[in-house]
């Protein structure tokens, strides 16, 4: 954790996350070697010349229009390793680095429940959000959601109504747009009341590719996770399955087999989740964790860490780079496997790994996988 950022470090964060194939993980690994963004900025463009084209950093001009929007909106920063950053969302694999929010940020630390469902939500179901994040916000859990129709809007509803302002809404636009457009008024009310967090830049319009890291962080600032109503292969599974992925507690209110918007919470507790009818078996379920889920759903694989110290501050040359490329398809694989079977150290995998996605030849996938970009 840091005290203070400088504004030139500050400001070079924001610029370094907005440069071309800059992602969480490869952010946060960059920092790792190069000891702060203004070093990284100034070691990017060599890197990226070891790929097919020359690299740019997001120009100085367009980070300065951000910074501004961000004041208009009378929004503020929160970098990763300032001291009111949410303690379990810094636990998460792929941390967001910067967010942006409105309000009171220290509700993010302190206990969250986080509550999904359906947009094309049944009555019942509507009804029964509203009174689970009531009964949750006056027992002094803070309810997380994302803003959207149906049972999203209802929970923070009834958060509200509680008294407090006990509701984050995490949105997957820039701080000030406000969809869906029906839910202004309440984004307004939850910025104004609560806290309002965003991870993309100011006058970002929601696009399909954002929700599931909007997701991501509305699992990760929560101890657990209750799926209220929600059909297969929704947004609200996504969520689950990062919540589980991240240790937490998943779990989802049953409902009848004949809805096809209770399918995907039987389906939850078929692999795992706990089931709970109550806002009182919630409680009693968070009041007990202590990092150890008693749902057994999408646990987490330990994965290896690593340590760029070992490299020494020495570059990695283009033959180590040339070697892990060639140990790469389009097929997702583990980097502890790359690790295997080239021979090197983890450190120098992952250098390697860097400079391939900085030049836009790799991607990543959850697990901690990687593979050829396309």
């Amino acid at each position: 954790m840091i005290e203070q950022l400088t504004q030139a470090e500050a400001f070079a964060r924001i610029r370094l996350l907005r440069s071309p194939n800059i992602g969480p993980v490869s952010y946060r690994k960059l920092l790792a070697r190069f000891g702060s963004a203004v070093g990284t900025l100034e070691a990017l463009p060599e890197l990226g010349s070891r790929g097919k084209r020359s690299y740019r950093p997001a120009s100085r001009e367009k980070i300065e229009r951000e910074v501004e929007g961000i004041q208009r909106a009378g929004a503020s920063y929160l970098f990763h390793d300032q001291p009111e950053f949410p303690e379990l969302l810094g636990e998460i694999e792929s941390t967001p680095p910067i967010l942006t929010y409105r309000g009171s940020i220290a509700l993010a630390s302190q206990p969250c429940v986080a509550m999904v469902g359906a947009r094309n939500s049944s009555a019942a179901a509507v009804k029964l959000a509203r009174q689970f994040g009531r009964d949750l916000a006056a027992q002094g859990y803070v309810v997380v959601s994302g803003l959207a129709r149906g049972i999203d809007g209802a929970s923070h509803e009834g958060a509200l109504s509680a008294g407090g302002g006990a509701t984050i809404g995490v949105i997957a636009s820039g701080i000030d747009i406000a969809y869906p457009p029906q839910h202004k008024e309440l984004q307004e009310q939850i910025a104004t009341e609560g806290l309002l967090i965003a991870e993309q830049p100011p006058g970002t319009q929601p696009r399909g590719s954002h929700f599931p890291s909007r997701n991501r962080i509305i699992a990760g600032l929560a101890a657990g996770t209750v799926v209220v109503e929600a059909a297969p292969k929704s947004g609200s599974l996504i969520t689950a399955r990062l919540a589980g992925e991240a240790g937490r507690e998943v779990m989802a209110i049953p409902g009848s087999p004949l809805d096809t918007r209770s399918l995907g919470c039987n389906q939850l507790i078929r692999d795992g989740a706990v089931l709970v009818q109550s806002p009182e078996e919630v409680i009693e379920l968070l009041e007990s964790f202590e990092g150890t889920p008693r749902s057994r759903f999408n646990l987490a694989e330990e994965r290896e860490e690593y340590d760029f110290s070992e490299l020494g501050g020495e570059t990695i040359n283009a033959g180590d780079t040339a070697e892990i490329f060639a140990l790469l398809s389009t097929a997702p694989v583990a980097v502890d496997e790359l690790v295997r079977q080239s021979g090197a150290s983890m450190a120098l995998v992952q250098m390697a790994l860097l400079e391939l996605e900085i030049t836009g030849e790799l991607e990543r996938h959850s697990g901690g996988r990687v593979s050829l970009a396309g």
